[in-house]
This record gives C-alpha cells, sequence and structure tokens, in this order.
C-alpha cells in the first residue's frame, strides 16, 4: 500500500488573507493578537489615502521568541486556546486568538509585510510576501529568511508594517477603524489603543459628544463625558462608566434613565460615556466591584445628571420620536375625535407616553397598545352614568335603581378585570423572585409600586414621601455616621386604620435569618419614640433559615414571608375574587 498525503498551495495563504470584509477588519485582527500577548498599549499609523507610506502597528506586548516564531506563529491553523488556554497567564484576559490565520490579516491591505518582536534581549525579524508565496508551490516550502539577533532597544513587544499598500481596496479609514476597535475594546481598562497619535475614547464615537463638569455639596467635582450614537449598530455596553480614584467601579450606569416611565428603553442602548467622581472613594465596596447600596451621595449625583442625559436626548431623538409619534397620530384621530372631550385629552396624554416609551419598535407593534387604551376609555364611562344617576334622582324610584344597578356592572367588569392584570403580573413577579441574578432593587422597586400584592389592607397605604424624607424628619441623628445606609427599605405613612407599614426587602436568593428579623423589629424600635402609631413590620425574603422555622414565638404586628407565601396568598385572594364575580354574574 502506498502512502498519500495533502498538499497545501501557498494560494490558500492569499485565500485566508482575503477572509476580511474591510481594510479595517484585518487591522482589527493584528490588534486581536497584541491583546493576546497582554500589551498594555498599542500604537497605529495609517497612510495618507494614494500615498506609499506604511501602515505601522506597534505594541507593548509579551513579544516571541525565535522558538515561538518557529513552533506556534508560523504554525498556520493553530489553536492559541488549545495552545495556551483561553485566558492569558497574567492579565487573565478572554483569549481572541482562535484560527491561526490572524497573522495573514495584513496581507489583505498590502504586498509586504515585516514583523519584528523582542523577547529576552533578542530581537527577531522575517518579510512575508505575496510575490514569495507567488512563486512557491507548496506553503510548507515557502522560504522565510528569519533573523534573530542580540537587541536591547526594546524590551519586548511587536511591531508589524505593512508596505505595497493594495490600491484597488479603499485605503484603511481611521474613524471606521476606531468605531470597531471601541465596539470590541472601549470598556477595557488595561488596554489603550492609539490610532495616527490620538487615544481611542468616548468623543469617537460617532453622535453628539458632551462635557459636563459640576461641584456637587458633599460630592465634589464630578466631570461626565458621554455620546449618544447616532449609529444604527447599538453600542457594546452602553451606559456610563463611574470612576473612581482613576478605577472603575461596577458596571455601566444609566443615572434614572431606565426607570423614567416616559424614555424609550432603545435609545439607552445609544449612550457611551464615563463620569469621574472622587469624591465617592468612601462609598466604594472593598472589591470595587460596585458602589454601596442607598449611598446618598451617589443618589445626589443621579439626580443632577439625569436631566443632563434627558436633555441631550431629546436635542438629538426628540424630532425622530415627534415624527414617529405624527405617523401613528393620523391614524387614530378619528377615534379620538369620537370621545368625550374630557376623555380625548388623557387619551392624547396617554398615547403620547406610549409612543415615547415604545419609540423604535415597529408601528404594528405599537399601535395595538394604543388600541387597547382606546378601547378601554370607549368601554368605561364613569361620566356617562354619574349623568345617568342625577336625572334618575329627580324622576322615579324604579328608574334611579335601574340606573345604580347599570353602574355596579360597570364596577363589577372592571374588577374584574383588574383582577385578572393582576394575575399576570404575579405570574411574572413569580418568574423574577425564581431568578437567581434579580436583584433585591428590582423587587422593591416592583413591590413598593403594587403594595396590594402582600394584601387588601395594604393597598390604601400612602408612600407620597420617599424614605429618606422620612428618615431625615424621623431620625436624622439615628441613621447618621456609619449607620447612614443602614435603614429600613420602606416606611409607609398612615393607612385608613391610623397604622404604619415598615418594610425590609432581602434579594428572592436569600434566606431569611433570625439576625433579618432582628434588624426590621429594630428598625420599629428606632421609629416608636417619634410615632404615637402601630407601626407593622414585614420581612420578606427567598425562604426562612431554620432559625426562623424553629421560632415559635415573635413581636406581635410582626410577618416574616417568603415570596413565594406572598405570591401564593394574592394569587388565591385574586382567583377567589373572580369566582365570586362570575357567581353574582350567573346569579
Amino acid at each position: 500500500m502506498n502512502e498519500i498525503r495533502f498538499h497545501v498551495n501557498t494560494r490558500l495563504a492569499k485565500l485566508l488573507s482575503e477572509n476580511y470584509r474591510s481594510s479595517e477588519k484585518a487591522l482589527k485582527e493584528l490588534i486581536d493578537n497584541a491583546w493576546d500577548a497582554e500589551a498594555d498599549t498599542v500604537k497605529i499609523t495609517l497612510p495618507e489615502p494614494l500615498t506609499e507610506q506604511a501602515i505601522i502597528i506597534q505594541d507593548d506586548g509579551s513579544g516571541m521568541t525565535e522558538n515561538e516564531l518557529r513552533q506556534e506563529y508560523l504554525f498556520i491553523a493553530n489553536d492559541r486556546r488549545i495552545r495556551r488556554g483561553e485566558i492569558t497567564k497574567n492579565k487573565k484576559r478572554k483569549a481572541k486568538g482562535r484560527k491561526g490565520i490572524g497573522k495573514f490579516a495584513g496581507l489583505m491591505a498590502a504586498s509586504s509585510m515585516k514583523l519584528e518582536t523582542w523577547a529576552r534581549g533578542r530581537k527577531c525579524t522575517f518579510v512575508l510576501t505575496k510575490e514569495d508565496y507567488g512563486k512557491a508551490e507548496d506553503i510548507e516550502k515557502l522560504p522565510i529568511n528569519l533573523d534573530s539577533q542580540k537587541d536591547y532597544e526594546i524590551d519586548h513587544g511587536t511591531r508589524i508594517t505593512l508596505t505595497g499598500l493594495n490600491q484597488g481596496f479603499t485605503f484603511p479609514n481611521a474613524d471606521k477603524l476606531r468605531q470597531i476597535l471601541l465596539h470590541e475594546y472601549g470598556r477595557e481598562e488595561d488596554f489603550n489603543i492609539e490610532v495616527d497619535g490620538k487615544l481611542l475614547g468616548i468623543d469617537d464615537v460617532k453622535g453628539a459628544y458632551t462635557e459636563y463638569e459640576k461641584n456637587l455639596p458633599d460630592v465634589g467635582k464630578i466631570r461626565l463625558r458621554f455620546t449618544i450614537s447616532n449609529q444604527r449598530k447599538n453600542l457594546r455596553a452602553p451606559g456610563i462608566s463611574i470612576r473612581v480614584d482613576g478605577k472603575i467601579v461596577g458596571k455601566p450606569e444609566y443615572f434614572g434613565l431606565e426607570e423614567a416611565n416616559d424614555f424609550p428603553p432603545k435609545l439607552l442602548k445609544k449612550l457611551y460615556g464615563e463620569i469621574e467622581i472622587d469624591g465617592l472613594i468612601d462609598h466604594v465596596t472593598a472589591d470595587w466591584g460596585a458602589l454601596v447600596e442607598n449611598s446618598e451621595l451617589f443618589e445626589a449625583v443621579k439626580k443632577d445628571v439625569f436631566p443632563v442625559l434627558r436633555e441631550k436626548f431629546k436635542q438629538e431623538y426628540g424630532q425622530e420620536i415627534s415624527l414617529a409619534q405624527a405617523r401613528l397620530q393620523k391614524r387614530i384621530n378619528q377615534r379620538l375625535q369620537e370621545l368625550p372631550e374630557y376623555k380625548r385629552k388623557f387619551a392624547e396624554q396617554s398615547i403620547k407616553s406610549i409612543l415615547e416609551r415604545y419609540y423604535g419598535e415597529p408601528e404594528s407593534k405599537v399601535e395595538p397598545i394604543v388600541s387597547v387604551l382606546l378601547d378601554a376609555l370607549e368601554r368605561t364611562d364613569y361620566r356617562t352614568i354619574l349623568e345617568y344617576i342625577n336625572e334618575a334622582s329627580h324622576s322615579d324610584i324604579a328608574k334611579l335603581a335601574e340606573v345604580l344597578n347599570q353602574f355596579g356592572l360597570i364596577e363589577l367588569a372592571i374588577i374584574g378585570e383588574q383582577a385578572n392584570s393582576r394575575l399576570i403580573f404575579l405570574e411574572k413577579l413569580d418568574y423574577l423572585c425564581r431568578n437567581s441574578s434579580t436583584e433585591e432593587k428590582n423587587i422593591h422597586d416592583l413591590l413598593a409600586k403594587n403594595l396590594w400584592v402582600f394584601g387588601l389592607e395594604y393597598s390604601f397605604f400612602s408612600s407620597n414621601i420617599t424614605l429618606k424624607r422620612q428618615v431625615e424628619d424621623l431620625l436624622g441623628k439615628t441613621y447618621s455616621g456609619k449607620r447612614a445606609n443602614k435603614r429600613p427599605d420602606l416606611l409607609l405613612n398612615m393607612n385608613a386604620d391610623n397604622k404604619y407599614l415598615l418594610i425590609e426587602f432581602k434579594r428572592p436568593n436569600h434566606s431569611l435569618t433570625y439576625t433579618d428579623y432582628q434588624q426590621a423589629t429594630g428598625y420599629r424600635n428606632d421609629f416608636l419614640p417619634f410615632i404615637e402609631n402601630e407601626i407593622k413590620v414585614l420581612v420578606i425574603g427567598g425562604k426562612k433559615g431554620n432559625d426562623l422555622l424553629n421560632l415559635k414565638n415573635h413581636e406581635p404586628n410582626t410577618d416574616i414571608l417568603t415570596f413565594s407565601e406572598m405570591i401564593s396568598k394574592a394569587r388565591n385572594q385574586l382567583n377567589w375574587l373572580l369566582k365570586q364575580l362570575g357567581a353574582d354574574t350567573h346569579a
């Protein structure tokens, strides 16, 4: 039996170099190599169009020894992840190199690629040209002259020089290259990229760039730099990064825009920026992973920054939002005209809010939402029924009784619709509570606005002033200093029975302990000297720990609930209500 084998034609190198859709994409591949080499800085020099100037890419990464060049770099399709793992050794970066063909990227835009690399006191150099591999029959027999010599000019790093640029291709565009690199590396702290002497930055995002500085009481100077992108493609890792004492803290923030009911969520992905707040140095967690919860100083920053961001979005996208509203408005004007005047004004305001909230969504998706709103307004007419009642009171008793019966039927219908809507809400809430990634704040905001979940007796609690204001008014001295951020999650004003409600939330995956119970009742003890009325305490978490399960007696007016118990109780009440409504309807 005769042995046969594949032969690799040198045309493979040409095919590999043409594997990129643009010269900018090809250059990005070479910068990925610098990332994998754990470089701190990459400097890219681009030529003027239609000149003989070279493209130069230089990094201060680890460089390559002669042995690494022979055994690894010149090994085509050698997967770096298999060879060295998916994470780099020192900087723990996720490696980019996958296919082992990035070395040919430069030959897409140029006919010659010179590689110089420094490591361990030696410099290795070789040149690869399209002409050379065009003459060779087998890529494995392609002659490459490697020069290795002592050189202490540079400790470590690599420089690639591309010459003989392909005049048939569009020359690399600095702005386009910056956009590609921002998408990939814009949020990397320890990887600086210079293009033609300019450091890659926030102002390189295409769109409206803004700088804002201010001195805030107790916070000090804040410096905000952001761009609202006008590109169709969404940004990678959008939002405003928080930098304290030179370090990035946590994930990018939206400073309240994500919570505004009339702000289109799709526009959040157009925001890219950074804010320096050195005054929050004492409000950063030990691992620099986040700001401490309930930081009053950060809340002050958010309150100041929110209108700045919102106003800039209004300037950039307000006209587009208005045009989208106008197109849909034409189709609903006829139905609006058929509504009574007092309803029309409310409908217009509500529709405007819906259109702003769903900016960017297809009109086919938004129109049904508007239609449901108009249906509800057309069908539920309290005013008309009340007018009938008023007229009937001047007529006979039978007429008045008939109209009052009509009013009752409308009330029943509304209660039924509301009960069904609340069941849907509970289903979604249950999903959130079962998701381990759900944070305490997410649940807190939901339940603070939907107190009926705890039971009918809690539905009418007033929460017209913030907890912060309540604590300042009543316990300004108690919650100061080290205890400034240790206070209850929610304290609601008196209900119809002149009772207060104090709620302590824990995240859904937290097991409640006796310490949590003591914390909540301790809050009540803090308030008691200042509040004469009764204070009910609710402690809510994912499940009850053993020390709470075995707790036989606890303080009066104190309930300990898991989220599943709370949701189950609310669901049973609504199902009972719907059953009774059905019975009344058929009676």
